[in-house]
């Protein structure tokens, strides 16, 4: 089993509360990260992990186990691992100069409204995730710009370092445009929205009606919070230059804002390459996946 730099089409994915088929193992490290008051810890997914912490999770993860009582900190670097080692990134349909020419909204609307479903579901999901950071910034410290720059090179794949950082710049500025969006009709549809755990129940159909209850997938939904066991089942999947914002707390000029994401795209390189020396060392023949409930923790086959 392996849940790590693998297609999304060959996981078991489940929808989230907007109808979004993703990978299963992202709604459990959302809600385990949630859950763990990660929203209200100061540099969330900017701090990384301890390092050996989190190669023990990423192993335990990849047998099955989803441990209890994991670093937020560890949690939040494992869900930008999980996006970065895709095998192709999020937003690489998207040209450079497609990315390069929104300057506004609505332009960044039409442009991500292109990309394939599935890439388009995890869009979704990820600016959603970014957004209930973001509605903590004044705890996290982690404002739209700061979670944008985080993210953004882990979204796409470039071989140059030069032109990634380039373009690492423009799919921040989309990101965060698009987080800006997301709270800003979040507040208009209801104000003081606050991010909260999901129970099932709060979980759409996959024809994405409330009022539609479906008993096979709300039942699947709730072992995602069981304290003991879990099985992941899957379900059938579903087809189908930027503004500044006063929001921002500050104002960075450009060369600030290069190097800060510099260092970012650094970061993720360097995380990479320590992944791929881990990957790289003999590793113990797999074997069929005992669960032991014992452990506290949550499997799934």
């Amino acid at each position: 089993v392996c849940v790590f730099g693998v297609s999304v089409e060959s996981m078991q994915c489940s929808y989230d509360e907007r109808g979004n088929s993703v990978p299963t193992i992202l709604l459990t490290m959302q809600k385990r990260l949630y859950s763990g008051g990660g929203l209200q810890v100061e540099g969330i997914f900017r701090i990384n992990g301890e390092n050996g912490q989190e190669e023990y999770i990423r192993k335990q993860l990849n047998k099955g186990f989803v441990p209890h009582g994991v670093d937020v900190h560890c949690l939040a670097g494992l869900i930008k691992a999980w996006f970065r080692e895709l095998p192709s990134g999020v937003l690489d349909s998207l040209t450079p100069e497609q990315v390069m020419h929104c300057n506004t909204e609505d332009e960044c609307v039409h442009l991500v409204k292109s990309l394939p479903p599935t890439e388009a579901a995890l869009l979704d999901w990820a600016i959603n995730l970014m957004a209930d950071v973001v509605k903590y910034d004044r705890i996290n410290k982690m404002n739209a710009r700061n979670i944008a720059m985080v993210f953004a090179p882990n979204m796409t794949q470039m071989a140059d370092p030069l032109t990634a950082l380039i373009h690492a710049v423009q799919i921040m500025n989309l990101l965060k445009t698009l987080v800006i969006k997301t709270l800003r009709e979040r507040e208009e549809s209801c104000p003081g929205f606050k991010p909260i755990l999901l129970t099932c129940e709060d979980y759409p159909s996959p024809n994405n009606k409330r009022e539609y209850h479906n008993p096979l997938q709300s039942a699947t939904l709730n072992r995602l919070g069981s304290e003991n066991e879990e099985r992941f089942w899957s379900f059938p999947r579903k087809s189908g230059s930027v503004v500044e914002c006063d929001y921002m707390s500050g104002k960075n000029s450009p060369v600030s804002s290069r190097h800060d994401l510099l260092e970012s795209v650094d970061r993720s390189k360097q995380e990479q390459h320590e992944q791929q020396r881990e990957l790289s060392k003999p590793a113990k023949k797999a074997g069929t996946v005992i669960v032991d409930a014992r452990g506290g923790g949550e499997a799934w086959s």
